[in-house]
């Protein structure tokens, strides 16, 4: 077992991964900027070291100061979370360099999958359906050429993206060039590499992603899907599991297919396969997160496997503790991401200082948070300030739980999406699991209010 890790990350995933070792022994490190000094993880862990001011680049991005903290307080092994360093196959290196293992799959099972052009071609070769598409896009031309032959609409993607940004839809030849060039910039902006790719663009689909995990002998398992359907500008809003939308043969060729892309690229630790689902009930491959998801609560709690827990065990080289036939999914589960922001003004982040704080509690109900009266909220990195998940039986079941939830969640001082996600949950189509990928914009529609799309 590791002798020390250090968690390269804040917020509640940072909380989250200390818990984890705690219940396992180990002696953590935390790492924070000079606007996290009072943040919990920094609280919860065994040590914690200050690594640079407040914006990410010159702290939670800064290799250097990350790997000279865990050599010099003995770290042997580093947990990304996710987001910041948790999908940078070249710190992988730089960690595995400096004698220290990386909580997270090989840097090269992270750029198979994390390069999205080459993750198509990798499902392509190992029967995993995707949806038309290109490699990488060398010219206006061949973009063209491909619009043409699959029709209209078709996505440009950024081959590094991810989190919803260097994505353009384009619906005619007269956008084509100008969303080319905006994608092309968004991808050089946000992760360093202008190569973009197309693919068919499918209209109001549903999200479907499947979990797995795998250790360093061969083994992968998956944990059934997760719905991710409930979404704002390709951000996730709302999660849930299982999928309402997927009958049990679908359930079984979407875990089945995402092992085999685990297995065909030697994956180790928790990730997540995507896929979309057309009206029609065919589904496609979209991209792998090589990485523990935001989301993964939901599927802790209907399988009650600790997905944190088994990425730590499988990276200090244990075997898997579960065979597919251990995985044993019991019930409905729902997440709602609490974000400090206000849904009635666009979402606009409202960071600031939190007056009162009171979760929820009882049977069923788990809350993910790092924050407590007092916390002052930093502007400097994302709004979610919590995960509200609730267990039940049954979807329905699980549902009211999540609006009482709602109800007894009180945070004062800032603005939070609580009061949206009470409507989302006593919302006649959610209530009905017969939506995709534009209910939001739906919903919006149905009060009477405006959506911004962008």
């Amino acid at each position: 077992m590791f002798k020390r890790v250090l968690i390269a990350n804040r917020g509640e995933i940072a909380v989250r991964v200390i818990r984890a070792c705690r219940e396992l022994g180990i002696p953590t490190v935390a790492v924070y900027s000079q606007a996290d000094a009072k943040s919990l993880h920094v609280r919860l862990a065994t040590d914690a070291y200050c690594i640079g001011p407040a914006p990410s680049a010159q702290s939670y991005l800064s290799i250097p100061a990350i790997i000279s903290t865990a050599l010099m307080t003995g770290c042997d092994a580093i947990h990304p979370g996710y987001g910041f360093m948790s999908e940078r196959a070249d710190f992988v290196d730089i960690c595995t360099e400096h004698g220290i293992k990386f909580i997270g799959p090989s840097a090269d099972s992270m750029r198979k999958m994390g390069d999205k052009a080459t993750a198509r071609k990798t499902m392509i070769e190992n029967d995993v359906p995707v949806t038309p598409g290109t490699g990488l896009l060398e010219s206006l031309e061949q973009a063209r050429e491909f619009a043409h032959k699959a029709g209209y609409p078709i996505i440009l993607k950024a081959t590094a993206g991810g989190g919803g940004k260097g994505m353009r839809i384009v619906r005619s030849d007269d956008e084509l060039e100008s969303n080319m060039n905006l994608c092309q910039m968004e991808a050089e902006k946000f992760f360093g590499n202008p190569g973009i790719y197309a693919e068919k663009f499918l209209e109001n689909p549903r999200h479907i992603e499947v979990q797995i995990l795998g250790d360093s002998f061969g083994n992968v398992i998956h944990l059934g899907e997760r719905d991710c359907s409930i979404q704002r500008r390709h951000q996730k809003l709302l999660e849930e599991a299982p999928s309402p939308a997927i009958d049990e043969k679908t359930r079984k060729e979407m875990g089945a297919a995402a092992v085999r892309a685990a297995k065909a690229i030697g994956y180790e630790g928790a990730g997540t396969c995507e896929f979309l689902l057309d009206h029609d009930g065919k589904w496609y491959f979209m991209e792998m997160n090589t990485r523990v998801q935001v989301e993964h609560c939901v599927t802790e709690m209907i399988s009650q496997i600790d997905i944190v827990r088994e990425q730590i065990l499988v990276a200090s080289g244990k075997k898997l503790g579960y065979t597919q036939d251990d995985v044993l999914l019991r019930g409905h589960a729902i997440e709602c991401r609490i974000n400090a922001e206000d849904p009635d003004h666009d979402f606009m982040p409202c960071p600031g200082k939190i007056d009162g704080y009171f979760a929820p509690g009882g049977f069923g109900i788990r809350v993910d948070s790092h924050v407590y009266p007092g916390y002052s909220i930093p502007p400097y990195y994302d709004s979610m300030i919590g995960k509200l998940i609730c267990w039940g039986e049954n979807r329905n079941e699980a549902r009211r739980r999540m609006y009482q939830a709602l109800k007894e969640y009180v945070v004062t001082g800032i603005k939070t999406t609580i009061p949206f996600h009470q409507q989302i949950v006593e919302d006649e189509v959610f209530m009905s699991g017969n939506f995709n990928t534009g209910f939001i914009e739906d919903f919006y529609k149905r009060q009477g209010k405006e959506f911004k799309s962008e």
